[in-house]
């Protein structure tokens, strides 16, 4: 087992003259599926979103005093009557929200997207005063958005700037959405897919820094710079600014990249990242969030430390959870009892916008109204609104972790069943499900290749049952069954893989753990038959176990950041 105190004290000691007034801290700051971060710090206070893509509620919001502890504080979309509709409208798996920008300007807090998918691409403009109530965020302003990643500059005329991939420029009136011609800025340094632009005004000079060379293995943050905001924009002698293509490090990807200041002046980056390794097969938390501290010099450009999993920085902030607002904190375990009245803890998410009532907290505990689409998204149909699931899930946020649930499921008719899931998309997901299979009782485990039905035993009928994940290592899914009130009686269901969770139809996206419900197929159109059963699960716990921070070396979740 790595030791985190012993690698920290050689890491400082060989750089002692150097870093001596430095911190040290450990990548990923923001674990789990949170892409395309941005971040912007007000007060002493950081503040973050990352893309949500087809999830919802979308495009969350986060708050830390130290930039290591994030609570997540609300989501600029947080209802169906902010974006009528395009939940519904939206075919692919991986559409959605894109590559959001978060900025503050005379007192209001702005989140600018651009929506991919529901017909022709949409862009979004919400607003807020309190970011810490999902009420206060606005109704978009709606834009024409040639294309995504939109980025927000306010110069110093008073004129509002957005810059999209291409890279482009467009004035917009803040107020209407109208837009203005497009002037282009630059095209990179020659990779593939310029896109998620910035624009950062310092010491005279006009910063553009951007993402190229796709989100994969040739992912990389380049820049370029003018004299005025619309160009002629010089590209950086030193580009790449930052990547880790064509390394060894475990963490790979990086690119997609924001850039501010602390209360102190000093700068830092965020980035997406994926912790995988050179070409690996298995990130099933897809795409996470990674600090780097970065120098950068007046008339110069900046310098960005390599993404790793242990870094050295500029003295953090110190450390604080006060923080208003009532959602978790990312790094803390999940401990859910469904009481009767209670809110829907803000870090639990759907696939689409949840049809009415498939989703509530009653006095039996979370219900879920079984859907006639099982999690595959099957058989409602080609149209996306026939595509609903119910379910609802947390982000995987530890390379190892513990999950459990209790499940009191009274079925009445074959196939009807409800469990739990490590769900990518709806084409990658592994499930356990209690199931009625004609007259019996019985667990469905459903992995890549495996479709496999066990009866359970005859004194299990009627009672509750207690269902696990556990994960031996960041490869391994272990699906297990117990009687609540007897651990002892645990019984091993399934296997699956993080493989299984990795790449393919959810590249962009990351693993979610949850539970679901469904009749599989009986009723017509979206609807099971009108007698079907509730599923209700009570006492929800999600603890991490541990943190991969390089290919070997693991810390203990619990002490993830909180020993340095």
């Amino acid at each position: 087992m790595w030791s985190l105190r012993s690698s920290l004290t050689a890491l400082l000691a060989s750089t002692s003259t150097v870093l001596a007034q430095n911190s040290t801290y450990l990548n990923p700051v923001l674990p789990g599926w949170h892409s395309d971060p941005s971040c912007t710090q007000v007060d002493g206070t950081f503040y973050c979103v990352t893309s949500t893509f087809i999830a919802f509620p979308g495009l969350a919001i986060y708050a830390s005093k130290d930039l290591i502890d994030y609570k997540h504080i609300s989501h600029a979309w947080n209802r169906e009557s902010q974006l009528p509709g395009y939940s519904y409208a939206t075919k692919g798996q991986q559409e959605g929200m894109y590559a959001a920008t978060i900025r503050y300007h005379e007192g209001v807090f702005y989140v600018i997207c651009e929506y991919l998918g529901a017909g022709q691409l949409a862009g979004v403009l919400f607003k807020s005063t309190d970011p810490y109530d999902d009420a206060s965020w606005s109704d978009p302003v709606r834009f024409e958005a040639p294309k995504i990643d939109p980025d927000l500059f306010w110069d110093d005329d008073g004129k509002f700037y957005v810059a999209t991939q291409g890279v482009i420029l467009q004035e917009m009136n803040i107020e209407t959405g109208e837009m203005g011609p497009v002037t282009s800025l630059w095209n990179g340094t020659g990779g593939v897919w310029p896109e998620g632009p910035h624009i950062f005004k310092r010491d005279g000079w006009y910063y553009l820094m951007i993402a190229e060379g796709g989100t994969s293995w040739d992912h990389a943050v380049t820049m370029a710079r003018a004299k005025t905001v619309t160009g002629p924009y010089e590209p950086s002698p030193h580009n790449p600014h930052m990547t880790n293509r064509g390394t060894q490090e475990y963490f790979q990807t990086v690119g997609h990249a924001d850039l501010f200041q602390d209360t102190e002046g000093a700068w830092w980056s965020v980035a997406l990242a994926t912790r995988v390794g050179p070409y690996g097969s298995n990130y099933p938390m897809g795409r996470e969030t990674v600090l780097t501290p970065v120098t950068w010099n007046e008339g110069e450009w900046p310098v960005f430390q390599p993404v790793r999993g242990n870094m050295t920085g500029w003295p953090l902030p110190a450390r604080s959870r006060d923080i208003p607002g009532d959602g978790p904190f990312n790094s803390d375990p999940d401990v859910y009892d469904f009481e009767e009245g209670s809110a829907i803890p803000r870090n639990l998410m759907y696939w689409r916008v949840p049809r009415d009532g498939a989703v509530e907290v009653t006095g039996e505990g979370l219900q879920l109204s079984l859907g006639r689409n099982n999690v595959a998204g099957s058989p409602g149909g080609s149209e996306p609104a026939a595509k609903a699931i119910s379910f609802i899930g947390r982000r995987q946020t530890d390379s190892t972790f513990d999950f459990s649930v209790d499940l009191t499921f009274a079925p009445n008719a074959p196939e009807q069943e409800a469990g739990i899931t490590a769900f990518l998309t709806q084409a990658a997901n592994i499930q356990l499900g209690i199931i009625q299979k004609e007259d019996q009782l019985s667990f469905r485990f459903n992995a890549t290749g495996k479709n496999t039905t066990t009866p359970l035993p005859a004194e299990w009928s009627g009672e509750t049952i207690r269902l696990h994940i556990e994960t031996p290592s960041p490869n391994q899914y272990a699906f297990s069954a117990s009687l609540t009130a007897e651990n002892s009686t645990k019984i091993a269901v399934g296997n699956g893989t993080g493989v299984e969770l990795s790449g393919g139809t959810g590249s962009f996206v990351g693993t979610l753990i949850g539970v679901y419900a469904t009749c599989n197929g009986a009723g017509s159109g979206l609807d099971c038959p009108e007698d079907a059963p509730k599923a209700y699960f009570n006492r929800w716990r999600y603890t991490g176990r541990s943190q991969y921070i390089t290919a070997q070396d693991s810390v203990p979740s619990a002490q993830f950041n909180k020993a340095v």
